[in-house]
């Protein structure tokens, strides 16, 4: 099969490289068609994205990617977001739960967040009104309310989870984040069999780390849900460790959430996992599902032992030791 990849920026070649050489260890079909974007593509054409890439996307409906720099100053006020704007990619999906044995107080955190991906203030409508004023427009309409809603509950049902928890600050925000909310309450009729739970974001915010194991799927709108995705990594080991897919319709781009950290770029520092536990979310999408599971038990039994820790784990290892330990762990 063939996929678009994308490295990225700053660590993202380095970790998209360890991922690579997980692949090419269990043999698995996937041909990856490599076509870059940020920076480097920048320094080098004058474009952030290049309409290759764009093309490259729209013909093999499955990319990966690593993290790219956010232009400060000009260009687009963020690439992720205009690649999930372009493909209309309204499902920001990404699992929390610890990947091994990794000391922590909480315990039990498995949950799901769903986050709508196309509006809210992330839409970019922003107004300078004099200044010392400037007004940021926040848009929630009922069809990407709906569609995103719907998309968590199906999951839900899909992998035999119990309760979606509809997450906003409707008390305040009665018109934006009430639609979203009544919304919701509409969308969850249809799915009887799934638990509903209505919850304000900041209520939300300290339920996480007093009781995370409450939650199970949370469906929530655009801020909301990208502060949330972070605080629920910082519950299970950090970003390092967090995998994450934007889905539309037909296209899909699957990213480790973390960012490209440019401080530690070519030092072989980075922590590979986000990136590998990100493919084996693509994997289990297209029926690959007996390999994604050999990665996830691999990654486990490598944080068993921690001298196999990355420095963001406290440890000392390698982007490319974490790797090597990894595909021992395989038992090929």
């Amino acid at each position: 099969m063939k996929i678009t990849l994308i490295k990225g920026d700053g660590i993202g070649p380095e970790i998209t490289a360890a991922m690579k050489k997980v692949v090419d260890a269990l043999k698995i079909d996937l041909d990856f068609e490599e076509i870059n974007a940020g920076l480097s593509v920048f320094e080098e054409e004058g474009v952030y994205i290049p309409q290759r890439l764009f093309d490259s996307i729209n013909k093999n409906k499955i990319a990966i990617k690593g993290p790219i720099t956010t232009p400060i100053g000009h260009g687009f006020r963020s690439i992720n977001v205009e690649l999930r704007k372009k493909f209309d990619l309204f499902a920001n999906i990404r699992p929390i739960k610890a990947p091994g044995p990794l000391e922590s107080k909480f315990e039990g955190v498995d949950m799901v967040i769903f986050r709508e991906n196309t509006e809210d203030l992330y839409a970019g409508v922003e107004e300078q009104i004099s200044p010392d004023e400037a007004h940021s427009i926040k848009i929630i309409t009922r069809e990407k309310s709906e569609r995103i809603i719907q998309k968590a509950f199906e999951f839900a049902r899909e992998n035999a989870r119990k309760k979606v928890s509809i997450i906003t600050k409707a008390n305040i925000m009665k018109l934006s984040d009430g639609l979203f909310l009544e919304v919701g309450r509409e969308v969850a009729k249809k799915f009887p069999d799934i638990d509903f739970e209505e919850l304000l974001v900041d209520n939300t915010a300290m339920q996480m780390v007093m009781n995370p194991g409450r939650f199970d799927v949370l469906v929530t709108e655009n801020l909301y849900g990208d502060i949330l995705s972070d605080l629920g990594a910082g519950l299970v080991g950090g970003l390092g460790l967090m995998p994450g897919v934007n889905k539309g319709k037909d296209i899909a781009i699957y990213e480790s959430i973390h960012g490209s950290a440019p401080d530690i770029a070519g030092e072989n520092l980075a922590n590979p996992i986000a990136m590998i536990l990100t493919l084996c979310l693509l994997l289990d999408d297209i029926n690959e599902k007996e390999n994604a599971e050999k990665i996830r038990k691999a990654i486990y039994k490598t944080l068993v032992d921690k001298k196999n820790y990355t420095r963001d784990l406290g440890g000392e290892n390698t982007t490319t030791g974490m790797a090597d330990a990894i595909i021992l762990n395989l038992g090929i």
